[in-house]
């Protein structure tokens, strides 16, 4: 009885302002805080804390971290690692009961990450730690959108948030006090309960594992209630917006939820979709862009700015390696306090989750050294150079853009891969699998416009497509609309925080995914 009485007076209209009101004064302080405060020194401050906190750990105790003062004798003693040597060398012989490996203490949670371009299955270590942090990174997201624009009220309806469609088990029977799943469920089963009233999906349905059930009763169960925030991935908003639509009958996602003033984006480069978006959803929406990982949370965009800034004070601390250098003996390792705007970095994390010096495998490129402002420019296994053309994700994304705008086309997802010659026979080229949600009336001119983009851009793609000697112009194959969605299933990554793999370097992935429309073509 008097939990249906609270819960009634947390979702009332004087609570919702309460909220509204309290967070306002929340974003002012930590904007703030930020604005006034040295990032660089932050930095340093956060690492050593980490190192102090893990001291014990094995991976403490190998490292020295007993003895470790400073940024440089960390990077001294730390080595850069990919997860598969940290799953080799320290995961896995205590998988799944992780307990002072690289972090203090148990760690309660693994969030699932499929690679992007192999499909195996990541288990990333999330500590308690680091679900406060993922939670300051969300305030300090929605503060600076609060800061931009004050007279928003984000408390004013229901919080939407389009997660994954895992829900939480034991990898282990023997060990059911360590959970597995999506980092989206592991955070709905986290939730503080007075928050439910203002976020939608419920608990139970959040943790719907059919995605396609999932997102029909997401549809028919929202359309009716005052959205306000709305946040995931593009593609997968993209196909929450279809059976919204396909539910109510309207076109424009303004007319369904007419109090919605926030998407939140992120998991993907926006640009290829953001002129899309505006048309579904129609006026009234602003658009905030997050780089969240399963790894930890790093950036969110501040619209003062424009530009994604990195948080430097939430239990992360950040390295950037030039791209050329990542799988090299000796890295240059650069802390925020010396990174070179203009340069392409790889990113590097340590975190209160016990990831040291864990190469995240994206790459960014930095405006500004303070305040921290960067661009998201793709991963350090997704750039096209089968012919040396030296192509980074970046470069193909604003292509696509351009081809788009240029033709008055429409896509949902895209993938692309070099398709090699044959022997003895022709030239290689790029091939373009993109499904499109309004075709440009001539494939062909797609192509064209991309090719005529990355020719101006890049100077060696420019001088491998001189006469089509080295490489022959990029063709564009359609894919069936909901292919890439049908593929993802085919593959057990449908829905939530899986991802379209975009850029194929080997051309493996994109050999793979032509076969595939061909059989079901063929049906």
């Amino acid at each position: 009885m008097w939990q249906a009485v609270l819960e009634r007076a947390i979702g009332s209209d004087f609570a919702r302002l309460a909220a509204d009101a309290w967070f306002a004064r929340y974003a002012r302080r930590r904007i703030n805080g930020l604005d006034a405060a040295d990032a660089a020194k932050q930095q340093e401050q956060i690492l050593l804390r980490l190192v102090k906190s893990a001291h014990r750990t094995r991976f403490g105790r190998e490292h020295g971290f007993g003895s470790i003062r400073s940024i440089r004798e960390f990077q001294r003693r730390v080595p850069l690692r990919k997860y598969e040597a940290f799953w080799a060398e320290y995961w896995q012989p205590a998988f799944p009961h992780l307990t002072d490996v690289t972090w203090p203490g148990q760690v309660p949670y693994l969030a699932l990450s499929s690679g992007t371009t192999t499909g195996a299955t990541k288990y990333i270590p999330v500590s308690p730690e680091m679900l406060v942090s993922n939670r300051k990174a969300a305030l300090t997201a929605l503060s600076w959108f609060r800061a931009a624009h004050p007279r928003i009220p984000l408390f004013g309806g229901r919080m939407f948030l389009l997660g994954g469609s895992t829900d939480l088990n034991s990898p282990d029977p023997a060990y059911p006090d360590t959970k597995a799943g999506d980092l989206s469920a592991i955070v709905a089963g986290r939730l503080p309960r007075f928050l439910e009233a203002y976020v939608y999906p419920p608990r139970a349905l959040a943790m719907e594992r059919d995605w396609d059930k999932k997102l029909s009763r997401l549809a028919e169960e929202s359309a009716s209630l005052p959205i306000t925030l709305l946040s995931g991935v593009p593609s997968w908003l993209l196909a929450l917006f279809d059976r919204l639509r396909q539910v109510t009958g309207r076109e424009r996602i303004a007319d369904i939820w007419p109090k919605l003033r926030l998407i939140v984006h992120g998991g993907t480069r926006f640009e290829p979709y953001q002129e899309l978006f505006r048309e579904i959803v129609g006026p009234g929406a602003h658009f905030l862009e997050t780089y969240p990982a399963s790894e930890g949370f790093m950036a969110a965009l501040d619209p003062r700015y424009g530009l994604l800034r990195l948080i430097p004070d939430h239990g992360i601390f950040f390295e950037f390696v030039p791209v050329e250098e990542i799988d090299t003996q000796e890295p240059t390792r650069h802390a925020l306090g010396n990174v070179v705007p203009g340069v392409n970095y790889a990113v590097v994390m340590t975190t209160c989750a016990g990831l040291w010096a864990y190469v995240l495998g994206d790459t960014v490129r930095f405006e500004s050294r303070e305040p921290p402002l960067f661009h998201f420019t793709g991963r350090t296994g997704q750039f096209l150079s089968a012919f040396g053309e030296h192509l980074i994700g970046e470069e193909v994304e604003q292509a696509i853009t351009a081809a788009t705008t240029r033709t008055g086309s429409r896509i949902a997802d895209y993938h692309v891969g070099p398709v090699y010659p044959a022997a003895g026979a022709g030239t290689g080229f790029h091939l373009y699998l993109i499904e499109f949600l309004r075709a440009p009336p001539d494939e062909e001119l797609f192509a064209r416009e991309i090719d005529n983009f990355l020719c101006r851009q890049n100077e060696d793609y420019r001088a491998h497509r001189a006469g089509a000697v080295a490489m022959g112009r990029p063709k564009v194959l359609s894919v069936h609309k909901g292919g890439f969605a049908d593929w993802m299933r085919s593959r057990g990554q449908l829905g939530g925080q899986h991802k379209v793999p975009r850029i194929d370097s080997t051309g493996r992935l994109t050999r793979e995914l032509v076969s595939w429309l061909e059989r079901e073509r063929a049906k």
